[in-house]
C-alpha cells in the first residue's frame, strides 16, 4: 500500500535534500503502516529472530514485552469504553494528552498522542532526516529508526557506546556537523544500561545547531531515573518518546506519546493520520492516575531481574549492567547458535547484535519463565 504525498510535503521534502526518486519510498513507507515495515517497531523486529508456529507453551523473553499486562484500572478503562467502539470517541485521547501533560509539567499542546511510540520514532526521522541530515544513534542500538533512515536514503552513523555502555555523547555530538537526529534510548535498547543524566545535558547544550535531540524514554519507567520532560518544558530542541508497552504492559492495546514543543510535533504530525484506538487511550489514561502500578512493577521486574543475574554469576556468565527488563548476556561463542539451540528447548530470546555477535538480549519475564530459561540455558551452554 502507497499513500499520496502532498504538495506541501514534497516541497519540503526537496528543500531538505531528496530527489523525487525518493518520494516512491517515502510513500510507501506512511501507506504501510506497522505491520508491513521490518524496521518500524519491536514487535516486528521479534518476528524477524522467532518463528512461525511458535508452540503455545514457549517462554517467549524476546521482544521486552511485560507479562504483567495491564493493570487492574487499565482493564477496567478498557471494558468501560469497548460499548462505545462503534464510534471514534476523540474525548478519551484529549483525556489521555491532559493528564500526561499535566504529569509532565507541560502545556497540553506539548503531548501528541500515538498508537505507541513506534509511529513517531518513524515519522520523526521523515520530519527531521534527509540525505544531507544523517541520523546518528548509539551502536548497539535499537535499530527501527536507523532502518527508515536508511530506507529513504538518510545517512546513518553508528557511534559505539562507551567501555560502561553509555551512549558517547560527545562522539555522537561530533559525529556530523549537519546531524538532522540523535537519538537516544535511555535505558538503551538491547543493552537495558543507563546513560548519565549529566551527558544527556551536556548533549542538549552542545549538539550540532539544527539537530534535534530524540529522547527515547521507552524503559525509564522501570530504571527509575529521571525524565527528560524538563528539556521541554525549557522549549529544547528535544523530542520525547513514551510508550505503554513496557511498564504497563500495553503493547498489544496500542498507546504512547511524543512530548515535545509544538513547533516540532507539527512537523511530524503531517505524516500522521486517523483517529486512536479508544481502548489504548482509555487504559493509558487511567494507568498514569494509578498510584500503585509503577513502583509495584519497577520492584517485581528488578526482583526477578536480580534473580537471573545472580544466576549468570554462579554459572560464571559475563553480562552487562542492566537496570531495565533485559540484559546482554556473554554466551561465549556466536550468539545465532545458543538462541537456535534454546528455541529447540521452546525459550524464544532475543536477537543479536552485530557488534556483539557474541551475546544475546534476554527479556525479563515472569518469575516461573525465567526458571525456564535458567534450566535451558544450562542445558544448552553445558
Amino acid at each position: 500500500m502507497t499513500t499520496t504525498l502532498t504538495n506541501e510535503l514534497k516541497q519540503d521534502l526537496i528543500a531538505r535534500g531528496f530527489t523525487r526518486r525518493n518520494f516512491g519510498r517515502i510513500a510507501t513507507m506512511l501507506g504501510a503502516g506497522a505491520a508491513a515495515m521490518p524496521f518500524f517497531n519491536e514487535q516486528a523486529m521479534a518476528q524477524l529472530s522467532a518463528v512461525r508456529g511458535m508452540p503455545a507453551d514457549a517462554v517467549k523473553i524476546n521482544a521486552n514485552e511485560n507479562p504483567l499486562g495491564p493493570c487492574k484500572e487499565a482493564l477496567e478503562a478498557c471494558h468501560a469504553i469497548l460499548s462505545k467502539g462503534g464510534r471514534y470517541v476523540y474525548e478519551e485521547t484529549f483525556g489521555f494528552q491532559e493528564t500526561l501533560a499535566e504529569q509532565e509539567g507541560v502545556k497540553a499542546n506539548y503531548v501528541q498522542p500515538f498508537a505507541g511510540s513506534s509511529a513517531p520514532l518513524i515519522q520523526s526521522v521523515l520530519a527531521f532526516t534527509s540525505p544531507g541530515k544523517p541520523y546518528v544513534t548509539a551502536d548497539p542500538g535499537y535499530e527501527s529508526g536507523a532502518g527508515a533512515a536508511k530506507f529513504i536514503g538518510a545517512k546513518v552513523i553508528q557511534v559505539p557506546l562507551t567501555k560502561t555502555y553509555a551512549h558517547d555523547v560527545k562522539a555522537m555530538a561530533a559525529a556530523s556537523a549537519d546531524a538532522g537526529i540523535i537519538y537516544i534510548c535511555n535505558p538503551n535498547n538491547p543493552t537495558g544500561t543507563i546513560t548519565p543524566r549529566a551527558d544527556i545535558e551536556w548533549l542538549v547544550e552542545n549538539k550540532p545547531k539544527g539537530a534535534i535531540i530524540l529522547l527515547d524514554e521507552a524503559y525509564t519507567h522501570i530504571a527509575g531515573v529521571q525524565f527528560g520532560s524538563d528539556f521541554v518544558a525549557k522549549d529544547k530542541d528535544v523530542i520525547i518518546l513514551r510508550t505503554f508497552s513496557k511498564i504497563y504492559g500495553m503493547a498489544g492495546l496500542r498507546a504512547g506519546a511524543a512530548i515535545g514543543r509544538p513547533d516540532l510535533l507539527r512537523k511530524i504530525t503531517p505524516y500522521s493520520g486517523g483517529a486512536l484506538p479508544i481502548t489504548g487511550m482509555a487504559a493509558a489514561n487511567a494507568s498514569l492516575k494509578s498510584k500503585t502500578v509503577v513502583p509495584e512493577r519497577r520492584k517485581i521486574i528488578g526482583d526477578v531481574r536480580a534473580d537471573v543475574l545472580s544466576f549468570m554469576d554462579k554459572h560464571n556468565f559475563k553480562y552487562l549492567p542492566s537496570v531495565s527488563n533485559k540484559f546482554m548476556v556473554d554466551v561465549k561463542r556466536p550468539g545465532g547458535e545458543v538462541k537456535a539451540l534454546l528455541e529447540k528447548e521452546k525459550v524464544y530470546v532475543g536477537r543479536v547484535w552485530s557488534s556483539m555477535p557474541n551475546h544475546l538480549r534476554v527479556s525479563i519475564g515472569t518469575q516461573d519463565e525465567m526458571n525456564k530459561f535458567k534450566a535451558a540455558f544450562l542445558k544448552v551452554t553445558a
